[in-house]
């Protein structure tokens, strides 16, 4: 069995819309082994970004615990979240996020000045060349396909050294071909090593990955 990575226990989210009260997810217990590649899949309001928001530390359950690298984390202060954060998961989401008025290699580099952290840039060439960006390092987002876009916020998710990748529908603006190649580069960087979570409402994608988790109404319903 994989040594586990992260682990969450009756893990549930609730908020108020109007007079309203949503179960977002519900006592929800979920492992994840070190080196696994997990899909979570479901209809829109299923609770799958809920479910990946909770595991990646940048929200806080209603009720529940969730332990990272065998840390308790229910008790941590959001400065000490984001330490975590930080130094444990990468996050690769839908719209990019990146900085227009910054080159793929600046935007690659980004969490290291949060972290505060020297810039290796024999490290930052390795990424580059990795994701095959090399030849649009000193290109401005704008300049860019949505692949490529997508294979510089995977960059600026692996540039601290993270054990874990978390993506929330990586490939939803991407075409079909390139969705497939973003598939293609998650499972090599699992084949090296790292665990990856990604939300996404592509079966046939989905079907790539160790395991398959399906949430409805905020509980999962198979694993």
């Amino acid at each position: 069995m994989r040594d586990t990575i992260i682990a969450a226990r009756g893990l549930s989210k609730s908020y108020r819309r109007g007079s309203e009260n949503v179960h977002a997810l519900r006592a929800t217990d979920l492992s994840v082994g070190k080196g696994e590649f997990v899909s979570i899949v479901g209809p829109s309001g299923s609770g799958k970004s809920t479910l990946l928001h909770l595991l990646g530390l940048l929200e806080t359950p209603s009720s529940g615990r969730i332990s990272l690298q065998g840390r308790e984390t229910s008790w941590l202060k959001e400065r000490d979240l984001v330490k975590v954060r930080r130094g444990s998961i990468g996050f690769v989401f839908q719209q990019f996020l990146l900085l227009p008025t910054l080159t793929v290699e600046e935007n690659i580099e980004l969490p290291l000045l949060f972290s505060r952290k020297s810039v290796n840039k024999d490290r930052i060439a390795g990424i580059m060349e990795m994701l095959e960006l090399t030849h649009r390092a000193r290109h401005l987002p704008h300049q860019l396909s949505g692949g490529e876009m997508q294979r510089v916020s995977i960059g600026r998710a692996l540039v601290n050294e993270p054990g874990i990748i978390m993506a929330d529908e990586p490939t939803g603006n991407l075409d079909t071909a390139t969705a497939d190649k973003i598939y293609s580069l998650f499972k090599r960087l699992n084949e090296g090593g790292l665990s990856l979570i990604v939300v996404t409402h592509n079966m046939e994608l989905a079907g790539r990955a160790d395991r398959v988790i399906r949430l409805r109404d905020g509980q999962i319903i198979s694993d």
